[in-house]
């Protein structure tokens, strides 16, 4: 027989279990911190209720399966939690509530909020693919463009450094001319842009990263010079190793007997061939040695010199001028440091860059050259040079490579800001 609404049953069978009342319009039971009742449909077995009347202790949580809704409730109070004897007899709410911030939040609003989300961070990769993708582009462009303009005085550096040319400038150029004719002059040229394209590529883009991530560590306003010079070593370092082999392939083309192997994919062939794999990074020990302090020097003056006028007053009218007038202005007067002053600047720190490495620069090419057979260390290669030649001999060819990298490190810079801004690099 049903009991009455709010009659305590009688069937209990644990005095300290918790009282159990019977609604007829109720589902739920109910807790207290000190005490708490149960309300149950009459339709529920007397089994059941004496089996929750001696099992559920009086420190019971309330839990429910269907709305996990949770209220503050004052001592003393019921907590209502729907306890329905079908799964059939009552709706069931597909969306539960998740508490986010204080507030109550449903399962597809937070699953909404959880596409846009990974929506904004797929943009972001993309965004930054495409950025990255830009900033290896203008890298490429200006290495084509610097090395074309300036690959007469790459062959004359090569022939003085390779060959061991003794004559002078002008008598070289008239035996290469005489003999060659003036595509003598840009022999190799395509090789060298093959090799000199993707390591400026990646070697400015590696730069530019390496800094960015430095000052972001650092959380300083700007790049400090150790900072540059750290980003410039990591760099050279980064693109040394990626495109070395197209620079020992270039360096056999142009050596004596170079032009019966047939280019560069038979100088690439005949060395896998005879010697190996490995031969294609002979001189990497001594390329690292000196690529890293040549891009530190290379980047870290570049740097400091363009940091040192974008805060001069001069440089800080250039730059408010610039936001002033903004897309109004031309690609060349969007350089920061306008056409003059980046092509100066980008030779002095090439000039300083070269300067301070190029003995490194002497054994990494005479390594190249070994064959198996007679490979030497870097530093026997180091100690042999110096017997033969003395100490000038680490700085053969330097004139011409001075005259070589003054236009090239200018152009290349140059090109490579401008390139920036004509692709919208951010």
């Amino acid at each position: 027989m049903p009991m009455l609404e709010g009659e305590i049953c009688n069937q209990q069978l644990n005095p300290h279990s918790l009282p159990i009342f019977f609604n007829p319009t109720s589902y739920s039971f109910s807790f207290t911190g000190t005490g708490g009742g149960l309300f149950l449909e009459p339709t529920i077995p007397d089994s059941f209720v004496r089996f929750i009347s001696s099992t559920i202790p009086v420190t019971a949580s309330s839990e429910s399966n269907l709305h996990r809704r949770r209220r503050r409730v004052p001592v003393g109070c019921f907590l209502s939690v729907s306890l329905p004897s079908s799964s059939s007899t009552l709706p069931v709410d597909p969306k539960p509530y998740i508490l986010q911030n204080g507030e109550h939040v449903s399962d597809k609003e937070t699953t909404t909020s959880d596409a846009v989300v990974r929506n904004k961070k797929v943009r972001s990769r993309e965004r930054h693919a495409v950025n990255t993708t830009k900033h290896l582009w203008s890298g490429a462009i200006s290495a084509m463009v610097s090395r074309t303009c300036v690959a007469p005085l790459e062959r004359l550096k090569l022939e003085y450094m390779v060959r061991g040319e003794k004559r002078n400038i002008i008598e070289l150029i008239k035996t290469i001319a005489t003999s060659q004719g003036l595509r003598g002059f840009w022999k190799g040229n395509l090789v060298n842009i093959l090799r000199t394209a993707p390591f400026k590529a990646v070697n400015f883009s590696a730069y530019d990263t390496y800094r960015k991530q430095l000052l972001k560590f650092s959380g300083n306003e700007e790049t400090t010079n150790f900072e540059r010079f750290i980003a410039g070593a990591a760099a050279g370092v980064t693109a040394t190793i990626i495109c070395l082999p197209l620079d020992t392939i270039r360096t056999k083309i142009v050596a004596p007997g170079g032009e019966a192997l047939g280019g560069v994919i038979g100088a690439f062939q005949y060395m896998i061939r005879t010697e190996g794999f490995f031969s294609l990074y002979k001189g990497l020990v001594p390329s690292l040695i000196s690529m890293a302090p040549s891009s530190a020097v290379f980047y870290g003056v570049y740097d400091m010199l363009k940091s040192a006028y974008l805060h001069s007053p001069e440089g800080m009218k250039r730059i408010q001028n610039m936001h002033k007038h903004g897309q109004e202005l031309s690609a060349f007067d969007q350089l920061e440091l306008g056409p003059l002053r980046t092509l100066l600047y980008g030779a002095i720190a090439g000039a300083c860059a070269e300067a301070a490495t190029y003995p490194f620069e002497v054994v990494r090419r005479q390594l190249q050259l070994q064959v198996q057979s007679t490979k030497l260390s870097s530093l026997g290669t180091f100690v042999k040079i110096v017997e033969q030649g003395g100490v000038p001999a680490l700085y053969a060819g330097l004139i011409p490579s001075l005259l070589q990298v003054l236009p090239s490190a200018s152009i290349s810079y140059f090109v490579y800001e401008f390139m920036k801004i004509v692709l919208k690099v951010e």
